[in-house]
């Protein structure tokens, strides 16, 4: 249980990192459109390359932030009864979410974006826009995402047995959200 500990803490290590890169890509992704808007009214010019680099930050927002968001337990939850439950059952409950939809979905949605990442890097797709930015970057953060989050919940099952075997102690408090 120590190598996979180790394993488990190497995951959150890399997670961390590219959910750092997805902050940054939130603000370069409002500064490039403010300089877009300013550009834009002030002297009356556009660029579709700016505006598809805003949705390709976006992508690498989401996609690189998802598993970091997974990592820090701030994940959506459909909380029905699971804010009453006992501690053991929450983890038991994650444990089963984990394993049976999150790892069989990432899989499946990694298995059919890596050909298409694939696809668009070998015929240098183009935006049909014109001043249109190449394809295949944004397209690089679906496989890229949903690696990360195999891997972070990979990340999140180690632990959780780790809890349940009493070999690693996680924060397993949890709140109700607001409404």
């Amino acid at each position: 249980m120590k190598a996979l500990l180790s394993l488990s803490h190497l995951i959150d290590w890399i997670t961390d990192r590219f959910g750092g890169l997805a902050k940054w890509a939130v603000l370069l992704s409002c500064l490039i459109s403010f300089t877009n808007a300013v550009v834009r009214y002030s002297f009356d010019y556009s660029s579709n390359g700016f505006l598809e680099i805003q949705w390709y930050l976006f992508a690498g927002c989401v996609m690189l932030g998802a598993a970091h968001v997974l990592r820090v337990n701030e994940h959506v939850r459909v909380d029905v009864i699971y804010g009453l439950l006992s501690s053991r059952a929450r983890v038991l409950i994650d444990l089963f979410g984990l394993i049976f939809f999150l790892m069989p979905v990432m899989a499946v949605m990694l298995y059919f974006s890596f050909p298409l990442f694939v696809s668009m890097f070998n015929s240098h797709e183009m935006s049909s826009n014109a001043g249109g930015l190449i394809r295949w970057p944004a397209m690089l953060m679906l496989p890229m995402g949903f690696t990360l989050m195999l891997l972070q919940g990979l990340s999140e099952i180690i632990k959780r047995i780790g809890w349940l075997t009493h070999t690693y102690d996680m924060e397993v408090h949890y709140e109700r959200p607001l409404q």
